[in-house]
């Protein structure tokens, strides 16, 4: 399926008391369903969304690894257009197109005024859509703290540029800045799907000189060269840890970033690393996760691991909004297939299996 370029926005008109959305019931059970058209409070907007995605989170609370709860709208990346703004907004007016991050602080809690936007609130707590709120896979959206989390999009960019920065180049970049690389370092990324793409274009921003990915899927390897790795290492036909060590003769990676959430990949990525280098985790992992202690040097390696959760608010997306303005950065080739919204079931399989050289799936309600 193309791609098409979303058309000038026109006015929005509601004609119903109801929409179409995606509903999460219980693991293996996400159906489409008719709710109602939400309705902005103080401080709150409604947007008609008009691009959205599935994320491979969204995959694991329809496997059920996961837990949210049943009739739980799911969703967190959308692009659209407000249709009502509540009482307390400024700057803003219906029919502005926006985007907003898959993370929602409210900018004025502890956290957030201590700049950790994402744990708003607390533990997880920026993360609202298809978490604890309804989220974004279906025709309308009620956004909260809306004055934070509000980002006008351009004129000149189509939709398809921007959704992805809601979430997966937010997330993928912050792998390259919570670990802090630094011009000419040497970075590898273990996985190349979504989030490690991204991760892989992060680094190559901020300046490493040698990316090396760890992909066995031909159509993620090709993608991976084009998102800016410069070598990629097949899992599957060789020892990678030893590749790694010989591309960096013998030292090992500044930085490993660890895009896929398996025990497997942390370790590897742990053993990437060089004395004193920085395993930066994105992976959300739902089972045990153990330490290999020689990896570890018995934790006597001036090792450090962060752990990110995407970076939100509109100051966030705006930033990420000018990477794309500017040139700097094109997500569109990750848009491999697009479906209708009533055909969200069919989304699900495709992405869920990988056929057909998925790599990223656009809903369009």
């Amino acid at each position: 399926m193309s791609l098409s370029t979303l058309e000038a926005p026109i006015k929005d008109k509601q004609t119903t008391s109801t929409m179409k959305a995606a509903v999460f019931h219980a693991p293996g059970q996400i159906t489409l369903d008719s709710v109602p058209i939400p309705k902005a409070g103080a401080g709150e907007a409604v947007i008609r969304v008009t691009l959205t995605t599935i994320c491979g989170t969204d995959l694991h609370i329809l496997k059920g690894e996961y837990a949210v709860k049943p009739g739980l709208i799911i969703g967190h990346e959308p692009v659209g257009i407000i249709h009502e703004l509540g009482a307390g907004l400024t700057g803003y007016k219906v029919g502005d197109r926006v985007l907003v991050g898959a993370i929602t602080p409210c900018g004025q809690c502890n956290y957030c005024l201590g700049g950790n936007w994402s744990q708003c609130g607390g533990p997880l707590g920026g993360w609202k859509f298809g978490n604890t709120i309804n989220g974004a896979q279906a025709e309308y959206l009620l956004v909260p703290h809306a004055q934070a989390n509000l980002a006008k999009i351009p004129d000149e960019l189509a939709d398809e540029q921007v959704v992805l920065l809601a979430d997966i180049a937010s997330t993928g970049i912050s792998a390259a800045e919570s670990g802090h690389v630094q011009i000419g370092d040497t970075v590898a990324v273990f996985a190349q799907g979504p989030i490690g793409l991204c991760a892989t274009a992060g680094a190559k921003l901020k300046g490493a000189s040698l990316i090396i990915a760890v992909e066995s899927d031909p159509v993620r390897t090709e993608m991976s060269k084009r998102m800016g790795a410069d070598v990629v290492l097949d899992f599957s036909k060789e020892d990678v840890i030893e590749s790694i060590k010989h591309l960096t003769r013998g030292r090992g990676v500044d930085v490993a970033i660890e895009a896929l959430g398996t025990q497997s990949t942390f370790e590897n990525a742990l053993r990437a690393i060089r004395a004193g280098g920085t395993l930066s985790s994105l992976g959300v992992y739902s089972g045990k996760l153990a330490l290999p202690l020689d990896a570890f040097a018995a934790g006597l390696g001036d090792h450090k691991i962060v752990t990110t959760l995407c970076p939100g608010g509109k100051e966030r997306m705006r930033r990420l909004i000018e990477l794309v303005r500017q040139g700097r950065i094109d997500l569109v080739p990750l848009l491999t297939h697009t479906f209708a919204l009533e055909d969200i079931k069919d989304a699900y399989d495709l992405f869920g299996s990988r056929r057909d050289g998925v790599i990223k799936v656009a809903i369009r309600p």
